[in-house]
């Protein structure tokens, strides 16, 4: 028979409740597939875990709302609470709050598409986008989920980074303008510091280009703010503006989110 697996410890020591590490796995794994529902082999499979014991774990879900289940009960999907539960995350951020009207401050100025993200591990995570009202424009949508190393907003974060945050050997390609080495990505983030910001022109979708700035009110920085336009409708011109708007509403957000006495401190 044999040996029994040691219990995993977390960060802080705290032994792992694996019950509760599966849920969440779960969770993520079905929300990563989007509009592909998942079979209960393929998730069995996926995580490791017996037929009976994940089929178990979905209907408890079910039962909660987490998870959704077609008509056949056969697919499952991400469910509404996995919704309410991202709200009350935006809704209880201060700096989101504080963000949000500047966004809408250098949309109105600049008529392009505005981003705030924040750095999560290696990718970066949408928290709020103004889109632009212009027919040719970009889409993208609170709660996605980018590589940092493949856009503006996670170089931008990323050269405010210390070194046990920058990403390390191959890079993974979201286009043929994606850096793949650590390497290449380590000489742009010195410009990036040199710079000020961040510059994306088809790294991670083509046909656009995205200018992003860290925001440095925590240090080492974890937001960012971009903007992101058709490179059909970037001039020279339009870009000096940009870069100029987004300068300043990088300084209005700065200035306006201090550190609140006695408020908590997320980790």
């Amino acid at each position: 028979m044999p040996a029994a697996e040691p219990p995993s410890e977390t960060p802080a020591g705290v032994r792992e409740v694996k019950s509760a590490a599966r849920t969440v796995e779960l969770l993520e794994v079905l929300a990563a597939r989007g509009d592909r529902p998942a079979r209960l082999r393929e998730l069995a499979e996926e995580l490791g875990v017996p037929r009976s014991s994940m089929y178990a774990l979905l209907q408890t879900l079910i039962d909660r709302g987490w998870v959704r289940t077609d008509t056949t009960g056969s697919l499952y999907g991400i469910g509404i609470h996995a919704l309410l539960t991202g709200t009350g995350y935006l809704d209880s951020d201060p700096r989101v709050r504080v963000v949000r009207p500047y966004l809408d401050e250098a949309s109105e100025a600049l008529g392009e598409t505005i981003h705030l993200a924040r750095l999560d591990g290696a990718d970066v995570v949408y928290l709020a986008t103004r889109e632009s009202h212009e027919y040719l424009r970009t889409f993208s949508r609170v709660g996605r989920r980018l590589p940092a190393h493949a856009g503006a907003l996670g170089k931008a974060l990323l050269a405010e980074a210390v070194e046990q945050r920058l990403p390390t050997g191959e890079l993974a390609p979201l286009t043929a303008n994606t850096h793949t080495s650590a390497a290449t990505l380590a000489a742009e983030l010195a410009e990036v510091r040199a710079r000020g910001y961040a510059i994306d022109r088809e790294e991670s979708v083509l046909g656009i280009a995205g200018f992003g700035f860290a925001l440095r009110y925590d240090e080492p920085a974890v937001d960012a703010i971009s903007c992101s336009v058709p490179l059909a409708r970037l001039t020279e011109e339009h870009e000096l503006r940009i870069v100029a708007v987004m300068r300043e509403i990088r300084t209005k957000i700065e200035s306006a989110a201090p550190r609140a006495s006695g408020a908590a401190q997320w980790r």
